[in-house]
Formats: C-alpha cells, sequence, structure tokens
C-alpha cells in the first residue's frame, strides 16, 4: 500500500512540474541562455579542469531542468541529462548507446511487460569508459565523452588496480564498456546512509590529471557491457567473472517480475555496497548487434534511479508569516518535489534579513533537503532567474513580543491565531480538536477581544458557530472548561510569559503577584536566565496588555489571579 501511495504521489508531482513556465518568448529566451551559459562553465569546470562546482546529483537536475524549459519553448536541447564529457578525438570500436531513465515503479512495469530473461544490477556511479584487450592484454582505455568518441585514458591503464592485466580465450581481444568507480572503504558504501559523496566527481578529476599516479589506485571498474560477448548475460558473467572481472556476477540477479526489482533496488540502496550507487539498471539478454549500438538507442536496458537525497525545486511564490511572538519569517512555496516518502510544498527561509540575504526571488531554482523529523530545509540557492520580481515584506515594527494580544489592531489578525494556536498546544493549555482555521472562524464569528474570549462561550454559542457541529461544540466546551483547571505555570505560559520551558516545568509560583514581585535579578538567579532574558521576562509581566489580561483571568476566577488571593 505505501509503494502505491508513494506511486500516486510521484505522478502527481510529475503532473506538476510538466508545466511550462509562464513566461514571454523573450523571457524565455533570457532564462534559457542564462543557464545554459552557467551549465557550460560547470562543465568546463569539470572536464577541463577536474573540478566540480556542482554536486553529481544536483548537476543531473539542473541539466533536465534545462532540457525541460528548451523543450517548452522549442530550444534545441544541448545533450543528455547526464554530465556531458568532451568528445574527444578517438572512436569508439562499439557506441556507447547510455540508458533511458525510468520514473517509477509503473513505469518499469510497463517496460518489463513481454520481455524474459531480464537482469538486474546496481546503477553504479562513476563515469563510463571502453576498455579494449588486444592479445589478452588491455590496450585503449576510452572515457565515454559523446559516446561516439573520447579521450584517450590508456596511460591510466598500470594505475587501475581493478583492471586484470592478462586475458585469455574469447577475451584475449574483446571490446568490453565499464564504469570506473571510487571504491568504498571497509564495511562499504550504504547509499541510504552515505549517498553519492559526490563519487563521480573525484574519478573524473582523477583520471584527468595531468600526471597519472597513486591516486588512481583507489579506482575500480564495474563491466556493465560485453557488446559481442555471449548473447546469454549468464554466460558474459561467467566468462568475465573467471578473467578477473567478478563484480559483475556478484552483484547481478535474474529477476522475473517488478516486485523482483523493487526487492534488489531496495536491498541495494540499504545494504554495504563496494561502490556508490544512484539506482538500478534492468537489462535484457537480447540486445542488438554491436555495430547497430548507437547514443540514445537501445530498447534492452533501463534504469531506474533512487530518489536525490537533494532535490532541486522551483519557488512558485514568497509569503510571509508572524509568529506568535511577533518573528517575521519568510517562507518560500515550491512546486512539490518529492524527497524520499516526503512531498515537500514549503520552506522556511528564516526571517526577513535572512530572506534578503539568500537573495531569493520566484522562479529560482533552490536546493533542498530534509533535516531531522523530515522537515524541509534550504541547503542553497543553485540559479537565480533573470528577471527577479520580490514582494514587499512586511513592516517588522508592528510585531515584536507584546502585540496583538487583540486582533483588533491593525495588521494583527496573523499574530493574533499565531497566539491562539500557541496556547492551545499541549505545554500550554492543551486545548484537543482545534486548529488554526477553527480559531479563525471562531475569532471571526464571535468577534473575540483578546487570546482569552473564548473562555466566554457556552456550549451553545460554539453550536450557534459555522462549520461546528452540535457534538464538536459540545467537545470544545469540554476543553474549555478543563482548560479553567490547568496549573498557574501553563496560564502564566498562555500569557506569553518568556520563560523557558524547563522552568515552566519546575514552576513553584502559585499566584501572579509571586511574578510581578520578582526583579530582574531575582529571575537572573534562575539557571540559564541571563541579564537580556531576564529583563525581558519583567518587561512581558509588568506591560499594560500583559496586565489586562492578567486582571480579566482574575475575574473569570481562574485560580492564581484572584485579586488577593496570595
Amino acid at each position: 500500500m505505501k509503494i502505491v501511495l508513494l506511486l500516486i504521489q510521484l505522478l502527481c508531482i510529475s503532473f506538476v512540474q510538466a508545466q511550462c513556465p509562464n513566461w514571454s518568448p523573450l523571457r524565455a529566451g533570457h532564462e534559457i541562455s542564462a543557464l545554459s551559459a552557467q551549465v557550460s562553465a560547470w562543465d568546463t569546470a569539470y572536464w577541463q579542469n577536474g573540478v566540480s562546482e556542482i554536486g553529481d546529483e544536483l548537476y543531473d537536475q539542473i541539466r533536465s531542468r534545462l532540457a525541460f524549459w528548451q523543450r517548452c519553448f522549442q530550444y534545441s536541447a544541448a545533450g543528455s541529462d547526464a554530465i556531458q564529457a568532451r568528445p574527444g578525438k578517438h572512436w569508439h570500436p562499439v557506441a556507447h548507446t547510455g540508458v533511458k531513465k525510468l520514473s517509477d515503479m509503473a513505469a518499469v512495469a510497463r517496460w518489463m511487460s513481454g520481455k524474459t530473461a531480464l537482469w538486474v544490477q546496481p546503477k553504479v556511479d562513476g563515469v563510463a569508459i571502453t576498455l579494449v584487450y588486444q592479445d589478452g592484454k588491455p590496450a585503449r582505455l576510452l572515457s565515454r565523452g559523446d559516446g561516439l568518441q573520447g579521450e584517450d585514458w590508456s596511460d591510466r591503464i598500470p594505475f587501475l588496480a581493478g583492471l586484470p592485466q592478462r586475458t585469455e580465450g574469447v577475451l584475449a581481444n574483446a571490446v568490453l564498456q565499464g564504469e570506473l568507480f571510487l571504491q568504498a572503504g571497509e564495511p562499504g558504501h550504504v547509499q541510504q546512509r552515505d549517498g553519492s559523496l559526490n563519487a563521480r566527481s573525484y574519478v573524473a578529476g582523477a583520471m584527468m590529471r595531468k600526471v597519472p599516479g597513486l591516486h588512481l589506485s583507489r579506482i575500480g571498474l564495474f563491466i556493465w557491457a560485453w557488446p559481442d560477448g555471449p548473447q546469454e548475460l549468464s554466460r558474459q558473467f561467467s566468462v568475465l567473472s573467471d578473467a578477473g572481472f567478478t563484480l559483475t556476477s556478484g552483484w547481478s540477479q535474474p529477476v522475473a517480475s517488478v516486485t523482483d526489482v523493487a526487492h534488489w533496488r531496495d536491498t541495494w540502496f540499504r545494504s554495504p555496497l563496494p561502490f556508490a550507487t544512484d539506482g538500478i539498471i534492468i537489462r535484457a539478454e537480447h540486445a542488438a548487434p554491436a555495430e547497430h549500438w548507437r547514443p540514445g538507442e537501445n530498447s534492452w536496458l533501463v534504469a531506474w534511479k533512487y530518489p536525490p537525497e537533494q532535490q532541486i525545486a522551483e519557488v512558485k511564490r514568497i509569503d510571509f508569516t508572524v509568529g506568535r511572538t511577533g518573528k517575521v519569517t519568510a517562507v518560500a512555496t515550491l512546486h512539490p518535489v518529492q524527497i524520499d516518502d516526503k512531498q515537500v510544498k514549503k520552506v522556511s527561509l528564516g526571517s526577513v534579513r535572512r530572506w534578503l540575504e539568500w537573495d531569493i526571488a520566484p522562479g529560482d531554482q533552490v536546493v533542498i533537503s530534509l533535516a531531522g523529523q523530515g522537515i524541509p530545509r534550504l541547503d542553497d540557492v543553485l540559479w537565480r532567474v533573470a528577471e527577479r520580481i520580490k514582494p514587499e515584506p512586511p513592516d517588522s515594527t508592528h510585531f515584536h513580543a507584546l502585540s496583538c494580544f487583540s486582533p483588533l489592531a491593525e495588521h494583527c489578525q496573523e499574530q493574533f491565531l499565531a497566539r491562539l494556536n500557541g496556547l492551545a498546544q499541549p505545554q500550554a493549555l492543551g486545548l484537543k480538536g482545534i486548529g488554526p482555521g477553527r480559531w479563525r472562524v471562531l475569532t471571526e464569528h464571535h468577534q473575540f477581544e483578546h487570546i482569552f474570549s473564548w473562555l466566554q462561550l457556552d456550549e451553545g454559542a460554539l453550536a450557534r458557530t459555522p462549520g461546528i457541529s452540535a457534538a464538536h461544540a459540545s467537545y470544545l466546551w469540554q476543553q474549555f472548561t478543563l482548560a479553567r483547571q490547568q496549573p498557574f505555570a501553563r496560564w502564566v505560559k498562555a500569557l506569553g510569559v518568556p520563560l523557558p520551558e524547563r522552568h515552566f516545568r519546575a514552576f513553584a509560583d502559585t499566584h501572579w503577584e509571586q511574578v510581578t514581585q520578582r526583579t530582574q535579578a531575582d529571575w537572573q538567579r534562575f539557571a540559564g536566565i541571563g541579564p537580556g532574558r531576564a529583563k525581558e521576562i519583567v518587561r512581558v509581566v509588568h506591560s499594560p496588555e500583559v496586565s489586562h489580561l492578567a486582571g480579566w483571568l482574575g475575574e473569570e476566577g481562574i485560580a492564581g489571579f484572584l485579586q488577593g488571593g496570595f
């Protein structure tokens, strides 16, 4: 069931992301040209200087985004969605076809339909090469390049420990294709835990150094294609293993159903492997003859990639929220992205000052990951659109720790609702069955004057509130009644006194007069309360707003606030 729900989410997200930007042709030209130039700069740094200025997964995503924009506005697409190598000057004996990437389990099932003799392998995250054996010796090593021509890396062969130096029989003269990868140390690389670690970038940088050396000893080789080898893959794997290419047979499994494929994908994602991976490869035995291989043309293998730890998301708009204490927070609403099993639609950008430092506008491409407890986190701004239209933030001088105890003041609706939502939390008055939407309805329908006006609502008044049934009205009235019995410390917290949570849990005061009689020096005697916090506590406790509410609670009979009760 979880897989089905995740599939539905992915399909919905794919539909949303498939909508082209609402740009004029002129703006589309500017944006596409600018992003194309940036991608070209990344390519140059990577392939000519061996410097990775962007992570592998993010590069793949932003290049796919560029290709999507180009299709939207009928621009000529720039290459594949993989890292682009220089074409090089050396022809491959057999072209590299590349691999089509499938988005989900349903697409894999459709591709598998009607096919037999299928195998699944890890999609090793490295750099693709051609390895040529002549007379039993490794003679040529070519980078993939554009699939037809690549760079000659043959002088690196003696330094690559994973290459058998002698082969016999059918492998004495053979063309092999595979992946150079960064070998994982013990106990192995767990993709779920370790991520990609930019392993591909390490390999590319190491191979492109002008002087080969011991840095290449950490690089291994996974053979994934023997174009002229035996038709039966099991036979290929056996011969390769006997020759010293043991990884291929060790990490290839026969599959008969999409459930089998999903099993191995999940198993390899969570298990130690000798290399980083970014998904799995499903291949059929019946490949086209080697002389017919062309870049981008194959029907006998596909990839099903893992969801990346980070996703690139496009900013739809910037909103601002006002919290209980008056803090203004910028929030980016995103075109939805899927990270692990969570659909991310919004991410906090922090304070208005922090948002200005980030320099984020609608249309920007931002990098999102999940922090602790699955909370979306902004990691970076990968690309900023050329046309920058930003909203005007609210005036922060309107909001502070003592503003908006009433909804009647100008600009106060949002902070007032945040105060109500805060006092309902379990660590405050513990009001169950009521959230921001319900508070909004109660506030507007019953014309609240302050944050405790709900104490005067009886069951009948609640039942007359639009959208609240008689049963729910009875439940809310019980919650409001029970709140009157909450300990005094909970009411002090509901008033917004900025005492740290641990002190509320050990709060010994039983009456408001005890609270008001404490000086700044008295508060500083509490562990962990410094001069600044102590001064703020005194300011809040003696403010006209809080003093008025404390008196009102006494009139309502709330224990600890009654006049002369101390």
